[in-house]
């Protein structure tokens, strides 16, 4: 872990020097809300916005190795780039563009991980909306282990507020419905 910390840092480095708007999501911010489990890679969400995201591929590119092939053409498509840091961790950096994530990069806020190693990570409400749209076994587990750990003190009107929409443009009304039912037996 104490490796993936210091992928993480330098990655928040070069977001930072281009200050970008930016937070981490996924395993590490699990690391800080939920309860704590092995992530092999480095999630990030980078808001470009919709018609920006080339000169932050391009640089994201410059830097790491790529781990698919024409990962800019997958990036632009997919809205996701897969990078690989020097030392093997896989970096996924999610290219926000919806008003949800930028909001989600307004509310981050540092953590200390190890002594003079913080990150910004995403909010343990917009934690749970992410892993909820994801809508993954593995990630109702997680959400489950947040609740647990942030026992009452989860903006749940937030949630709901942000992952409604989403989940109405997904055509998928039961998540809402099952993170209520997660929620009551938790």
């Amino acid at each position: 872990m104490i490796g993936l910390f210091h992928t993480a840092k330098e990655l928040q480095g070069i977001f930072m020097d281009k200050a970008w708007k930016f937070c981490f999501i996924g395993g590490i911010a699990l690391q800080r809300w939920g309860e704590m489990r092995l992530t092999r890679d480095v999630d990030a969400a980078l808001f470009t916005g919709f018609g920006s995201e080339e000169p932050a591929i391009d640089e994201l590119l410059a830097r790491y190795k790529p781990r698919v092939e024409n990962a800019k053409e997958f990036a632009l498509a997919n809205r996701v780039l897969l990078l690989q840091s020097e030392d093997g961790i896989g970096l996924d950096v999610a290219l926000g563009g919806i008003p949800f994530e930028e909001e989600m990069t307004r509310r981050a806020t540092w953590f200390e991980f190890l002594p003079e190693l913080s990150l910004l990570t995403c909010s343990a409400e917009d934690l749970i909306v992410l892993k909820a749209f994801a809508d993954r076994q593995q990630d109702w587990a997680d959400i489950k282990g947040v609740i647990i750990r942030q026992q009452g003190c989860i903006l749940w009107d937030y949630v709901h507020k942000q992952l409604e929409p989403l989940c109405a443009a997904k055509e998928s009304p039961e998540i809402p419905r099952h993170l209520e039912e997660i929620r009551r037996v938790v």
